[in-house]
């Protein structure tokens, strides 16, 4: 097997692959769509959400539990609530006066993948999708996530001259407590705090949870070439990062520990993150469950202490909503940045990207960092790969003798074999040379896939021309004929395979995968394009060279 098929076979396994995770993650995801989903209320200033509100989490014994609280009422469930409209440099959001919900939030920095000319929406509660941002205290008449609130004003916006923005919202009812929401420019993490002061003649004991909420249903754009994970995520300093796909929520698993001193949760999508931060050393309980209507929780319970009569206390947590930036989310919290998943791969992953991040710095254009990349990685298995460019000129040297054993033995294949394996040994040639170096750089190719999948600095990146996004297919399709034509000249300095068959099927490969690559982030096809470019050179080198030699070792007549 030489290197061309070794290419074309890890491309098209490669292919199979994905292609089969996408449709077994789309299986599972309608297996798991309730029709309930669709008839979750649309937030209005006049119609609060009811079913759609996932149940109240209890803390655990080790928490020092308290009773869960008594459903609410009647009067508060039909009450009406308001939506908050929020502005800041980074976000545009709203917050519902039931329950004090984060209801929306769009990023003013990002564009929609579908639709570049609007924001990209993180959190939304529609008919169509649900993603919010909900917390609550736990304890005897203390407000959760279904209580109401008010607030001063219904539209806040953070002033040219502010670096902060807080929104107070004051709880209705015998209970005095507050929710207050911060806002910093120019930082994703927003905090969300609880205030209460026990106004009852009794101790009342304390807990406030936070958790996030949303279906199954992947984020738009999410291709069947391009399968990225969508669920929940925990990480603890001993466990390390632990995913809880919707399926682990729905049979009840829990590869995570539950209760720690350190570590965060959060649901993970393609390129963004909402994650709760606890501050380390802090005791918390992790839970995820599936609630009614579809949806999925993941979220964290803290204690707030036991309240004496007249006593105050406020239980906060940050809130990140934003972008896998990986050097801002490693600043953090610990671990944060593994929510960038390359996979098994992150040995290698992690490091290139920090090289292609190095060299973006440098040039400015993610497409000119990546064609720099390329020449450093083809620098770097420069000798194996003239190693394996000589075991194919030599085979392409040997070609016309290969052809005259054919001739000679016919359809006899064992007689062939054994004649073939002669003449390798005769003029020294190890027919399996070229596969190694190839062998060597798929898991780099590989590494190079996820880097440009998953992080998020290439999304819209643009590169030149007709390239506005390094991170999507190209649209014109030209960087992947561009990459079959380089196939194909490819396929042409190397030998021919002596079984007309194969021959015909090595002649057909380059066409059907260029099929396949116009599916593929613009950014790895036009990392394939290049190598491709500076192997086809390479081997034109070799070529002369070796069939010179030959020439010149042939004794005249």
């Amino acid at each position: 097997m030489d290197s061309q098929r070794l290419v074309l076979f890890f491309v098209f396994t490669m292919s199979v692959f994905l292609l089969y995770e996408s449709w077994q993650r789309d299986q599972q995801s309608a297996s798991r769509a309730p029709a309930v989903v669709a008839a979750t209320p649309t937030p209005s200033s006049t119609q609060a959400p009811q079913a759609a509100d996932p149940a109240i989490p209890t803390p655990a014994a080790t928490l020092a539990p308290t009773p869960a609280p008594a459903a609410p009422t009647a009067a508060t469930a039909s009450d009406g609530g308001q939506l908050i409209r929020v502005e800041t440099d980074l976000y545009r959001a709203q917050i519902s006066t039931v329950g004090g919900d984060l209801v929306r939030l769009e990023l003013l920095k990002h564009g929609g993948t579908l639709d570049r000319t609007r924001e990209f929406v993180l959190f939304e509660r529609s008919s169509e999708h649900v993603y919010i941002a909900q917390s609550g205290l736990i304890g005897k008449g203390l407000p959760n996530h279904q209580s109401l609130y008010r607030a001063a004003a219904t539209e806040y916006r953070l002033a040219d001259t502010a670096n902060e923005l807080e929104i107070r919202l004051e709880s209705v009812g015998d209970v005095k407590a507050a929710k207050v929401y911060r806002f910093r420019r120019d930082s994703y993490v927003i905090d969300v705090k609880h205030e209460i002061t026990n106004t009852t003649a009794e101790s009342v004991p304390t807990h406030a949870y936070f958790q996030l909420v949303r279906d199954s249903k992947p984020p738009e754009g999410d291709s069947a070439m391009m399968p990225t994970y969508t669920g929940a995520a925990v990480y603890t300093d001993k466990d390390k990062f632990q995913k809880v796909s919707f399926d682990d929520i729905e049979k009840g698993k829990a590869p995570y520990p539950k209760t720690a001193n350190d570590g965060w949760i959060g649901m993970l999508q393609h390129y963004f993150l909402g994650a709760w931060l606890p501050r380390d050393g802090e005791p918390r309980e992790y839970y995820t469950r599936q609630v009614p209507q579809g949806l999925y929780a993941a979220g964290v319970i803290v204690p707030g202490g036991t309240l004496a009569p007249g006593a105050s206390a406020a239980l906060s947590m940050p809130l990140y909503a934003g972008p896998q930036e990986q050097e801002k989310l490693a600043a953090l919290a610990k671990g944060l940045d593994l929510a960038v998943d390359y996979g098994w791969l992150t040995v290698i992953a992690a490091p290139l990207f920090w090289v292609l991040q190095w060299i973006h710095g440098w040039a400015g254009n993610w497409g000119v960092a990546i064609i720099i990349l390329t020449i450093l990685i083809k620098l770097i298995f420069y000798p194996l790969s003239e190693a394996s460019y000589r075991s194919m000129a030599k085979m392409r040297v040997v070609a016309p003798k290969m052809q005259r054993l054919k001739e000679q033995y016919g359809n006899d294949r064992q007689r062939m074999q054994q004649a073939m394996m002669e003449l390798y040994k005769t003029e020294k040639i190890n027919p399996l040379g070229g596969c190694l170096p190839i062998l060597v750089q798929i898991p780099v190719f590989i590494a190079l896939y996820w880097v440009l999948l998953a992080s998020v600095e290439m999304r819209q990146a643009p590169f030149a021309l007709w390239i506005t996004d390094l991170s999507v297919p190209d649209p014109w399709f030209i960087l992947p004929i561009l990459m079959g034509a380089t196939m194909i000249i490819q396929t042409r300095l190397n030998p021919e395979p002596p079984d007309p068959v194969q021959a015909k099927v090595m002649k057909i490969m380059p066409i059907a995968f260029s099929i396949f690559f116009f599916f593929f982030p613009a950014g790895l096809v036009l990392y394939w394009l290049v190598n491709n470019i500076l192997s086809i050179a390479q081997q034109w080198h070799i070529n002369r060279v070796l069939e010179r030699a030959a020439k010149q070792s042939k004794p005249k007549s």
